[in-house]
């Protein structure tokens, strides 16, 4: 029987940085990957549909001759081909975990892998069992479904089959107004498909600041977008076209057409079957696994990253997680996270982007916060991008001055946000920020102009 110091169970975000991480610290290490590896961001997610992003991103800009001085006659827009290099780009960047992997010596194995003991891993369906003196669960995520509404893969889909598809289109319900619905919208809607998003809150992107939200939701309007929020899907039934779907708001009831509807209302956690709970292993009442903050489950040679432990469902997240429990499983000291201070982006049409503490939740915690709104309008960069519509809010506490939180929503916010959140971790303050020279002329100056504006000496609004 083979034995690892570690076995780290699926290949995505966190569990391939995991093995890499235990790898260098001299640790005996192994990844059991039942599908692809690098995960769904990898293969079904964060890649594929930046890929799709930058393609339908092309497109808007050559609906613009006019603005940029220059005809496009008979432009033609062949989504299949951005579809195509979607999946080039994926398994371009699935074969480079591939070989990271194997150059930093973590043995691949494939199937699926299951709890076999506090120390046991069994390999399915060849059945192999492996010896480990820890084990990281990384398994991640599926979609949610609507009870009732499952996909049927052709007409109501995840976003897994949505990004099979090969041809935009021509009408989408979108079920969820979160980064996954409202992206897929973005790219579809840049291709001429007409969009309905479905919100059950009072607003999308409902877990981020309102004033973010209701800038989001303006520009999406703008672009000729139906956005319903406090309303509900009831039912969809299939037609000869596509789907007909019944949508409450209130005590109103309408059934929209549409060619196909994207569920898009969330995750649940990869945590069944895998033999947690028989093996000791503690689950929340939702099915994440409970962890301390190195990660480490209540069977202390068992470590969970990623979606699976309901913390922050992002890449990144996981990422950093598997870095930890590497650490702790090598003995190294490690520093805890601070999950509000990693960013949270949305790389729709427009961008936004957020690291840190609302207004209402600095409020909660005992702050006393004050905050400033920098628009984008005045902005040169933005203007000379002609993408000046949005803003930079920051959170502060009047008393200590310390920056809680930065809102951001605009053009490639999403690449500005690490500077934010470096700032947070770091425990920086308004005047600290303030001091800082930002580059001209860039769409970060607004970020300047917003803590200028909170130190009390704005310039240029």
């Amino acid at each position: 029987m083979s034995k690892f110091d570690v076995m780290v169970i699926g290949g995505g975000p966190g569990g391939y940085v995991a093995a890499v991480r235990c790898t260098q610290l001299g640790l005996k290490t192994a990844v059991v990957e039942q599908d692809a590896l690098g995960g769904t961001c990898v293969n079904w997610g964060c890649i594929p549909t930046k890929s799709l992003l930058r393609n339908a991103e092309v497109a808007h800009l050559l609906s613009q001759g006019r603005t940029y001085g220059f005809q496009a006659k008979e432009l033609s827009l062949d989504y299949a081909a951005a579809q195509k290099r979607s999946r080039q780009v994926s398994t371009r960047q699935g074969r480079r975990v591939q070989a990271l992997l194997k150059t930093s010596g973590v043995e691949i194995i494939e199937g699926r892998g299951v709890l076999a003991g506090p120390n046991q891993v069994k390999v399915e369906p060849s059945g192999e069992v492996f010896e480990a003196d820890n084990i990281i669960l990384a398994t991640g995520s599926k979609p949610r479904q609507i009870p009732g509404l499952e996909p049927d893969g052709k007409r109501i889909i995840t976003f897994h089959q949505a990004l099979e598809l090969t041809q935009a289109p021509a009408s989408v319900v979108v079920v969820g107004g979160g980064p996954i619905g409202l992206e897929f919208a973005s790219v579809w809607n840049r291709y001429g498909s007409k969009i309905t998003v479905v919100e059950m809150m009072p607003r999308i992107m409902p877990l981020e600041d309102p004033e973010v939200s209701q800038e989001v939701a303006r520009q999406y309007k703008k672009a000729k977008m139906d956005i319903r929020v406090e309303a509900a899907v009831k039912k969809a039934e299939l037609t000869d076209t596509g789907v007909a779907v019944t949508v409450a708001q209130g005590d109103a009831e309408e059934v929209i057409e549409a060619s196909i509807m994207l569920a898009a209302i969330g995750f649940v956690p990869n945590t069944g079957g895998l033999g947690l709970e028989e093996a000791g292993v503690s689950l929340n009442r939702v099915g994440h696994v409970e962890i301390d903050e190195q990660m480490r489950s209540s069977l202390p040679s068992v470590y969970a990253i990623g979606d699976i432990t309901g913390k922050l469902a992002l890449a990144h997240t996981a990422s950093a997680q598997g870095v930890i429990a590497a650490e702790a499983i090598a003995g190294k000291t490690t520093q805890s996270l601070v999950y509000e201070n990693i960013p949270r982006c949305t790389f729709g049409a427009p961008e936004s982007a957020s690291v840190g503490l609302t207004e209402a939740q600095a409020a909660e915690r005992g702050f006393k916060p004050v905050s400033k709104m920098s628009p984008l309008a005045p902005n040169g960069k933005a203007v000379a991008l002609n993408e000046n519509a949005g803003f930079i809010k920051i959170i502060a506490d009047a008393e200590s001055g310390k920056v809680l939180g930065v809102h951001m929503v605009g053009p490639h916010v999403t690449e500005m946000i690490g500077g934010a959140a470096m700032a947070l971790n770091l425990g920086a303050t308004v005047e600290q920020m303030a001091a800082t020279v930002f580059p001209h002329p860039t769409v970060s100056e607004a970020m300047m102009e917003g803590l200028h504006a909170l130190a009390g000496h704005a310039i240029h609004i």
